[in-house]
Protein backbone atom coordinates (compact mmCIF):
# COMPACT_ATOMS: atom_id res chain seq x y z
CA UNK A 1 0.00 0.00 0.00
CA UNK A 2 1.62 3.17 -1.29
CA UNK A 3 2.03 6.04 1.53
CA UNK A 4 1.95 8.93 -1.16
CA UNK A 5 -1.38 10.31 -2.26
CA UNK A 6 -1.89 13.56 -4.62
CA UNK A 7 -5.60 14.71 -3.78
CA UNK A 8 -7.30 17.02 -6.04
CA UNK A 9 -9.89 19.54 -4.36
CA UNK A 10 -12.57 21.26 -5.20
CA UNK A 11 -12.12 24.48 -3.32
CA UNK A 12 -15.09 25.75 -4.29
CA UNK A 13 -18.02 23.37 -3.30
CA UNK A 14 -20.31 23.15 -0.34
CA UNK A 15 -22.26 25.70 1.51
CA UNK A 16 -18.84 27.74 2.84
CA UNK A 17 -16.19 27.13 0.19
CA UNK A 18 -12.32 28.07 0.39
CA UNK A 19 -12.91 29.92 3.69
CA UNK A 20 -13.05 26.23 5.94
CA UNK A 21 -11.49 23.67 3.21
CA UNK A 22 -8.36 26.13 3.52
CA UNK A 23 -7.23 25.67 6.90
CA UNK A 24 -8.85 22.00 6.95
CA UNK A 25 -6.49 20.82 3.56
CA UNK A 26 -3.69 22.93 6.08
CA UNK A 27 -4.28 20.82 9.25
CA UNK A 28 -4.18 17.21 7.17
CA UNK A 29 -0.91 18.42 5.90
CA UNK A 30 0.74 19.00 9.18
CA UNK A 31 -1.07 15.31 10.75
CA UNK A 32 -1.22 13.02 7.03
CA UNK A 33 2.96 12.50 5.83
CA UNK A 34 2.90 11.59 2.15
CA UNK A 35 -0.22 13.76 0.98
CA UNK A 36 -0.13 16.44 -1.21
CA UNK A 37 -3.30 18.49 -3.06
CA UNK A 38 -4.40 20.01 -5.96
CA UNK A 39 -6.54 23.12 -4.64
CA UNK A 40 -8.67 23.46 -7.90
CA UNK A 41 -10.95 26.72 -7.75
CA UNK A 42 -11.31 30.77 -8.16
CA UNK A 43 -7.86 32.17 -7.63
CA UNK A 44 -9.27 34.14 -5.19
CA UNK A 45 -9.72 34.41 -2.31
CA UNK A 46 -7.73 30.51 -2.59
CA UNK A 47 -4.51 31.97 -3.08
CA UNK A 48 -4.47 34.26 -0.07
CA UNK A 49 -6.27 32.12 2.47
CA UNK A 50 -3.38 29.80 1.70
CA UNK A 51 -0.70 32.40 2.39
CA UNK A 52 -2.91 33.36 5.67
CA UNK A 53 -2.78 29.51 6.43
CA UNK A 54 0.93 28.96 5.58
CA UNK A 55 0.21 25.83 3.46
CA UNK A 56 4.02 24.58 2.57
CA UNK A 57 4.47 25.29 -0.92
CA UNK A 58 6.46 21.97 -1.71
CA UNK A 59 2.84 19.79 -1.14
CA UNK A 60 0.43 22.08 -2.94
CA UNK A 61 -0.41 23.20 -6.22
CA UNK A 62 -3.16 25.56 -8.00
CA UNK A 63 -5.32 24.84 -11.31
CA UNK A 64 -7.36 27.80 -11.28
CA UNK A 65 -11.01 27.97 -12.90
CA UNK A 66 -13.75 30.23 -14.03
CA UNK A 67 -16.97 28.31 -13.31
CA UNK A 68 -18.35 27.17 -10.18
CA UNK A 69 -21.32 24.09 -9.76
CA UNK A 70 -24.38 25.24 -7.83
CA UNK A 71 -26.50 23.56 -5.50
CA UNK A 72 -29.50 23.66 -8.48
CA UNK A 73 -27.74 23.44 -11.58
CA UNK A 74 -29.25 20.07 -13.02
CA UNK A 75 -26.30 17.74 -13.68
CA UNK A 76 -26.69 17.33 -17.40
CA UNK A 77 -27.15 21.32 -18.01
CA UNK A 78 -23.44 20.75 -16.26
CA UNK A 79 -22.17 18.56 -18.27
CA UNK A 80 -22.63 20.41 -21.42
CA UNK A 81 -21.80 23.94 -20.05
CA UNK A 82 -19.87 24.01 -17.38
CA UNK A 83 -16.26 22.99 -18.79
CA UNK A 84 -14.21 24.84 -16.95
CA UNK A 85 -15.94 24.61 -13.42
CA UNK A 86 -13.88 23.60 -10.51
CA UNK A 87 -16.04 20.18 -9.56
CA UNK A 88 -15.11 19.09 -13.00
CA UNK A 89 -11.61 20.23 -13.17
CA UNK A 90 -10.83 18.08 -10.36
CA UNK A 91 -12.53 15.03 -11.47
CA UNK A 92 -10.12 15.91 -14.93
CA UNK A 93 -6.92 15.64 -13.04
CA UNK A 94 -8.09 12.13 -11.69
CA UNK A 95 -8.45 11.02 -15.42
CA UNK A 96 -5.11 12.83 -16.64
CA UNK A 97 -3.26 10.92 -13.63
CA UNK A 98 -2.19 14.26 -12.15
CA UNK A 99 -4.08 12.91 -8.53
CA UNK A 100 -5.32 9.65 -7.09
CA UNK A 101 -8.45 10.86 -5.94
CA UNK A 102 -10.31 14.21 -5.64
CA UNK A 103 -12.34 15.53 -3.04
CA UNK A 104 -15.63 17.91 -3.42
CA UNK A 105 -18.30 19.22 -1.34
CA UNK A 106 -20.48 20.47 -4.30
CA UNK A 107 -23.93 18.95 -5.85
CA UNK A 108 -24.11 15.30 -5.47
CA UNK A 109 -25.73 14.79 -8.46
CA UNK A 110 -23.58 16.89 -10.28
CA UNK A 111 -20.22 15.10 -8.75
CA UNK A 112 -21.78 11.54 -9.84
CA UNK A 113 -22.79 12.41 -13.77
CA UNK A 114 -19.42 13.98 -14.11
CA UNK A 115 -17.67 11.22 -12.36
CA UNK A 116 -19.03 8.78 -14.50
CA UNK A 117 -18.54 10.37 -17.50
CA UNK A 118 -14.60 11.12 -16.92
CA UNK A 119 -13.64 8.32 -15.44
CA UNK A 120 -15.81 5.66 -16.62
CA UNK A 121 -17.31 2.96 -14.30
CA UNK A 122 -15.10 -0.77 -13.77
CA UNK A 123 -15.82 -3.02 -15.93
CA UNK A 124 -18.94 -5.23 -15.09
CA UNK A 125 -20.25 -2.34 -13.13
CA UNK A 126 -23.76 -0.81 -14.34
CA UNK A 127 -23.82 2.38 -11.78
CA UNK A 128 -21.62 4.02 -9.26
CA UNK A 129 -23.12 4.02 -5.44
CA UNK A 130 -22.32 6.14 -2.97
CA UNK A 131 -21.64 4.33 0.75
CA UNK A 132 -21.12 5.87 3.88
CA UNK A 133 -20.28 4.76 7.48
CA UNK A 134 -23.21 5.29 10.39
CA UNK A 135 -22.13 4.88 13.89
CA UNK A 136 -23.62 2.10 15.52
CA UNK A 137 -23.28 0.27 18.72
CA UNK A 138 -19.69 2.14 18.66
CA UNK A 139 -18.79 0.68 15.60
CA UNK A 140 -19.62 1.31 12.02
CA UNK A 141 -22.35 0.16 9.56
CA UNK A 142 -21.35 1.08 6.14
CA UNK A 143 -24.69 1.68 3.93
CA UNK A 144 -24.83 1.91 0.08
CA UNK A 145 -26.44 3.93 -1.87
CA UNK A 146 -26.92 6.95 -0.30
CA UNK A 147 -28.48 8.73 -3.13
CA UNK A 148 -27.03 8.10 -6.17
CA UNK A 149 -29.35 5.54 -7.74
CA UNK A 150 -33.31 6.25 -6.89
CA UNK A 151 -34.49 3.18 -8.78
CA UNK A 152 -32.18 -0.01 -9.16
CA UNK A 153 -32.30 -3.11 -10.51
CA UNK A 154 -31.83 -6.70 -8.82
CA UNK A 155 -28.67 -6.77 -10.15
CA UNK A 156 -27.52 -3.13 -9.64
CA UNK A 157 -28.00 -3.71 -6.06
CA UNK A 158 -26.73 -7.41 -6.29
CA UNK A 159 -22.97 -5.36 -7.44
CA UNK A 160 -23.39 -3.01 -4.59
CA UNK A 161 -23.31 -5.88 -2.12
CA UNK A 162 -19.91 -6.79 -3.76
CA UNK A 163 -18.70 -3.13 -4.50
CA UNK A 164 -18.97 -2.72 -0.62
CA UNK A 165 -17.93 -5.50 1.00
CA UNK A 166 -14.94 -5.17 -1.09
CA UNK A 167 -14.45 -1.39 0.12
CA UNK A 168 -15.03 -2.26 3.78
CA UNK A 169 -12.67 -4.96 3.85
CA UNK A 170 -9.69 -2.23 2.06
CA UNK A 171 -10.99 0.22 4.73
CA UNK A 172 -11.05 -1.59 7.88
CA UNK A 173 -9.61 -4.72 9.18
CA UNK A 174 -13.06 -6.56 8.49
CA UNK A 175 -11.95 -9.37 6.43
CA UNK A 176 -15.34 -11.11 5.75
CA UNK A 177 -18.00 -8.00 6.09
CA UNK A 178 -21.25 -9.13 7.12
CA UNK A 179 -23.41 -8.11 4.41
CA UNK A 180 -27.62 -7.42 4.95
CA UNK A 181 -30.43 -6.34 2.60
CA UNK A 182 -32.45 -3.88 3.96
CA UNK A 183 -36.06 -4.82 4.16
CA UNK A 184 -39.34 -4.53 5.80
CA UNK A 185 -38.94 -7.90 7.37
CA UNK A 186 -36.16 -10.55 8.04
CA UNK A 187 -38.84 -13.18 6.50
CA UNK A 188 -37.68 -14.31 2.81
CA UNK A 189 -40.75 -13.89 1.49
CA UNK A 190 -40.99 -10.11 2.53
CA UNK A 191 -40.63 -6.60 0.60
CA UNK A 192 -40.64 -6.12 -2.91
CA UNK A 193 -40.49 -8.24 -5.94
CA UNK A 194 -36.60 -6.77 -6.39
CA UNK A 195 -36.03 -6.97 -3.59
CA UNK A 196 -36.55 -11.10 -3.04
CA UNK A 197 -35.05 -11.40 -6.59
CA UNK A 198 -31.69 -10.04 -4.72
CA UNK A 199 -31.94 -11.70 -1.85
CA UNK A 200 -31.70 -14.70 -3.57
CA UNK A 201 -28.84 -13.84 -5.90
CA UNK A 202 -26.87 -13.03 -2.75
CA UNK A 203 -27.82 -16.11 -0.63
CA UNK A 204 -26.69 -17.98 -4.06
CA UNK A 205 -23.36 -16.24 -3.99
CA UNK A 206 -20.52 -18.14 -3.43
CA UNK A 207 -18.28 -15.43 -1.95
CA UNK A 208 -20.10 -13.12 -0.07
CA UNK A 209 -20.56 -13.26 3.71
CA UNK A 210 -24.27 -12.66 3.09
CA UNK A 211 -26.29 -12.63 6.76
CA UNK A 212 -29.90 -12.10 5.10
CA UNK A 213 -32.46 -9.37 5.19
CA UNK A 214 -31.93 -6.08 8.28
CA UNK A 215 -34.76 -4.41 9.32
CA UNK A 216 -34.85 -0.76 10.00
CA UNK A 217 -34.38 -0.84 13.54
CA UNK A 218 -31.55 -4.00 13.02
CA UNK A 219 -29.56 -1.19 11.59
CA UNK A 220 -27.76 0.60 14.99
CA UNK A 221 -27.49 -2.89 16.71
CA UNK A 222 -24.38 -4.09 14.94
CA UNK A 223 -26.36 -7.24 12.49
CA UNK A 224 -24.57 -6.16 9.77
CA UNK A 225 -21.25 -4.24 8.56
CA UNK A 226 -22.46 -3.36 5.11
CA UNK A 227 -26.30 -2.84 4.38
CA UNK A 228 -27.66 -2.68 1.12
CA UNK A 229 -30.27 -0.49 -0.75
CA UNK A 230 -31.89 1.70 -3.07
CA UNK A 231 -30.72 5.23 -3.54
CA UNK A 232 -33.97 6.59 -2.21
CA UNK A 233 -33.75 4.59 0.71
CA UNK A 234 -30.74 4.76 1.51
CA UNK A 235 -30.93 8.51 1.39
CA UNK A 236 -34.10 8.95 3.35
CA UNK A 237 -32.41 7.02 6.26
CA UNK A 238 -29.15 8.80 6.57
CA UNK A 239 -30.93 12.37 6.53
CA UNK A 240 -33.51 10.60 8.88
CA UNK A 241 -30.31 9.22 11.31
CA UNK A 242 -28.31 12.50 11.31
CA UNK A 243 -31.57 14.26 12.39
CA UNK A 244 -32.15 12.30 14.93
CA UNK A 245 -28.46 12.33 16.13
CA UNK A 246 -28.84 16.14 15.91
CA UNK A 247 -32.09 16.21 18.02
CA UNK A 248 -31.43 13.87 20.53
CA UNK A 249 -28.15 16.18 21.17
CA UNK A 250 -30.69 18.85 21.56
CA UNK A 251 -33.23 17.39 23.55
CA UNK A 252 -30.50 16.38 26.43
CA UNK A 253 -29.20 19.81 26.70
CA UNK A 254 -32.63 21.21 27.11
CA UNK A 255 -33.18 18.57 29.55
CA UNK A 256 -30.28 19.51 31.48
CA UNK A 257 -30.90 23.42 31.49
CA UNK A 258 -34.15 23.06 32.49
CA UNK A 259 -33.45 21.61 35.96
CA UNK A 260 -31.79 23.69 38.39
CA UNK A 261 -29.90 20.31 39.90
CA UNK A 262 -28.74 19.18 36.71
CA UNK A 263 -27.60 22.25 35.61
CA UNK A 264 -25.15 21.97 39.02
CA UNK A 265 -24.53 18.78 37.86
CA UNK A 266 -24.07 19.82 34.00
CA UNK A 267 -20.26 20.08 34.02
CA UNK A 268 -19.66 16.27 35.47
CA UNK A 269 -22.64 14.98 33.37
CA UNK A 270 -21.38 16.71 30.22
CA UNK A 271 -18.21 15.36 30.64
CA UNK A 272 -19.98 11.49 31.37
CA UNK A 273 -21.73 11.94 28.15
CA UNK A 274 -18.97 13.36 26.10
CA UNK A 275 -17.94 10.22 24.30
CA UNK A 276 -21.81 9.18 23.58
CA UNK A 277 -21.80 12.45 21.89
CA UNK A 278 -18.58 11.94 20.10
CA UNK A 279 -19.63 8.78 18.69
CA UNK A 280 -22.80 10.17 17.29
CA UNK A 281 -21.28 13.58 15.29
CA UNK A 282 -22.15 13.01 12.29
CA UNK A 283 -19.16 15.44 11.51
CA UNK A 284 -17.08 12.12 12.78
CA UNK A 285 -18.07 9.97 9.70
CA UNK A 286 -18.01 12.72 6.76
CA UNK A 287 -16.74 11.45 3.50
CA UNK A 288 -18.84 9.40 1.16
CA UNK A 289 -17.12 7.27 -1.27
CA UNK A 290 -18.02 6.75 -4.62
CA UNK A 291 -17.81 3.08 -5.26
CA UNK A 292 -17.72 1.56 -8.78
CA UNK A 293 -15.78 4.22 -10.51
CA UNK A 294 -12.19 4.18 -12.46
CA UNK A 295 -11.07 5.90 -9.93
CA UNK A 296 -11.31 7.72 -6.72
CA UNK A 297 -14.16 10.32 -5.82
CA UNK A 298 -15.24 11.44 -2.78
CA UNK A 299 -18.19 13.25 -1.61
CA UNK A 300 -18.51 15.64 1.38
CA UNK A 301 -21.07 17.47 3.52
CA UNK A 302 -22.55 20.62 1.34
CA UNK A 303 -22.73 21.89 5.20
CA UNK A 304 -19.35 20.11 6.65
CA UNK A 305 -17.18 22.59 9.16
CA UNK A 306 -13.23 22.47 9.27
CA UNK A 307 -13.36 19.72 10.84
CA UNK A 308 -15.80 17.63 8.68
CA UNK A 309 -13.75 17.87 5.76
CA UNK A 310 -10.21 17.12 7.80
CA UNK A 311 -12.15 13.78 8.23
CA UNK A 312 -13.60 13.84 4.39
CA UNK A 313 -9.44 14.42 3.47
CA UNK A 314 -8.41 11.55 5.92
CA UNK A 315 -11.35 9.14 4.35
CA UNK A 316 -10.20 10.11 0.70
CA UNK A 317 -6.39 9.47 1.67
CA UNK A 318 -7.28 5.92 2.37
CA UNK A 319 -9.39 5.31 -0.24
CA UNK A 320 -6.22 6.15 -2.50
CA UNK A 321 -4.12 4.13 -0.32
CA UNK A 322 -6.15 0.79 -0.66
CA UNK A 323 -6.27 1.31 -4.63
CA UNK A 324 -9.95 0.33 -4.18
CA UNK A 325 -11.26 0.52 -8.45
CA UNK A 326 -8.74 -1.91 -8.68
CA UNK A 327 -9.61 -4.50 -5.72
CA UNK A 328 -13.29 -3.83 -7.10
CA UNK A 329 -12.75 -4.92 -10.18
CA UNK A 330 -10.82 -8.14 -8.86
CA UNK A 331 -13.74 -8.66 -6.94
CA UNK A 332 -16.25 -9.11 -9.71
CA UNK A 333 -14.43 -11.27 -11.65
CA UNK A 334 -14.50 -13.46 -9.02
CA UNK A 335 -18.60 -13.12 -8.10
CA UNK A 336 -19.72 -13.03 -11.81
CA UNK A 337 -20.49 -16.89 -11.72
CA UNK A 338 -23.26 -15.60 -9.19
CA UNK A 339 -24.89 -13.75 -12.17
CA UNK A 340 -24.93 -16.28 -14.79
Amino acid sequence: MSTSVRLAIDVMGGDFGPRCIIPAVARCLQQIPGLSVVLVGSPEPMTSLCQKHRLPGDRISFVHTSETILANDLPASVLRNKRDASMRVAIEQVRDGVADGCLSAGNTGALMVLSKTLLGTVDGIQRPAIMAALPVAGKFCHVLDLGANVDCSARQLFEFAVMGSEAVAELTDIQQPRVGLLNIGGEINKGSLRVREVSELLRDSRTLNYIGHIEGHELFQDRADVVVCDGFVGNVLLKASEGLASYMQAELGRALSGNFILRLLGPLLRRALKPMGERLDPDRYNGAVLLGLQGVVVKSHGNADQYALEVAIAQAVRACQSDMPQRIAERLVRCRSDLL
